[in-house]
């Protein structure tokens, strides 16, 4: 277990250096000037190249790359050229909705999936099979932004049940703002509870087909036992491989469905920054979201050798 984990420690490791050399350079070879931008076009030469050596930006690349790994690994991830304010604030403060709405997303993905997909599986080329498959098929071409209107559009506009967009804050309490949440997390989910059902319906379809499967049956176990019992926890494989995917592009998709429902989460602080050539807290809020689908995929590794210990042998 040990040489497995080292091995998979090894590869994040190289893959969050990796990853952040990708973002430096291609942010370095983007088009204008961050300091002109703030300045405006009317500003003069030498303020904008005062600005220039106020932010840092004229410095060699080499010489503002490592500063910047170094202020990651120290927490000083620099200060926001548009908002002068230190980016770590501006980043833990969006994360504070980002990561629930992701959890929340991914918690509705999960047991809709689960439970359809085993519902289809148990029911293979019956009703209930095809039922499911078609409303999967129709999830999967819905956009997740489309349906987030709609959902405004019912539930908000007609019904009047839920805020239209915007976020109270948790030192409102809890329950507004998970209700805040809830349409958001509702039209992410949609897609990937479409996708995972159909992941989850074709492993159970191919262990259900093992011979053990068949033993269980034999010796008298349900077949709700031995759907929950066996089947479950050998089709789980492939299952959480796509939902630590998913989880992942949660976390990195919410830019578009965060400015539908005018969330100030991480999704917009980009779209924000972008707008603003803020480049510096677009450096770090990459690198961040990549950073938490590396680990994300580095717990799924992990995950893998619980479930099936025969991972830990041939990875050893």
């Amino acid at each position: 277990m040990s040489v497995f984990l080292f091995k998979r420690l090894i590869t994040l490791v190289a893959t969050l250096i990796g990853a952040s050399m990708v973002v430096f350079l291609v942010l370095e070879v983007l088009p204008g000037n961050a300091a002109q931008m703030l300045m405006g076009p009317d500003a003069s030469p030498e303020a904008v190249q005062a600005l220039a050596v106020k932010l840092g930006i004229d410095r060699p690349a080499v010489e503002r790359y490592w500063g910047w790994i170094t202020g990651m690994l120290t927490g000083d991830l620099g200060l926001s050229y548009a908002y002068s304010t230190p980016v770590g604030e501006l980043v833990l403060e969006r994360l504070a909705l980002t990561v629930p709405l992701a959890l929340i997303a991914m918690t509705i993905t999960s047991v809709l999936a689960l439970v359809a997909g085993i519902y289809a599986a148990a029911r293979h080329n019956k009703l209930g099979d095809v039922g499911v498959m078609g409303l999967t098929q129709l999830g999967i071409a819905i956009p997740n932004f489309w349906f987030a209107i709609l959902l405004i559009l019912l539930f908000s506009v007609h019904l009047r049940w839920f805020s239209a967009g915007g976020f109270p804050g948790w030192d409102e309490g809890i329950l507004p703002a998970l209700l805040a949440l809830l349409l958001p997390a509702v039209s992410l989910a949609v897609v990937q509870s479409a996708i995972l059902t159909r992941i989850t319906r074709s492993a159970v379809l191919e262990v259900l087909r093992e011979d053990f499967v068949r033993t269980a049956r034999a010796k008298g176990v349900s077949q709700r036992g031995t759907l929950w019992g066996h089947v479950l926890r050998n089709a789980m494989i492939p299952v959480i491989t796509v939902m630590g995917l998913q989880f992942a592009e949660l976390l990195a998709g919410t830019i578009v469905v965060e400015n539908v429902f005018y969330l100030p989460g991480l999704g917009r602080l980009i779209f924000q920054s972008i707008s603003n050539r803020d480049l510096i807290v677009v450096r770090n809020c990459v690198m961040l979201l990549a950073a938490m689908v590396v680990c994300v995929n580095f717990i799924v590794d992990v995950l893998y050798a619980v479930i099936d210990p025969r991972l830990k042998a041939t990875s050893s």
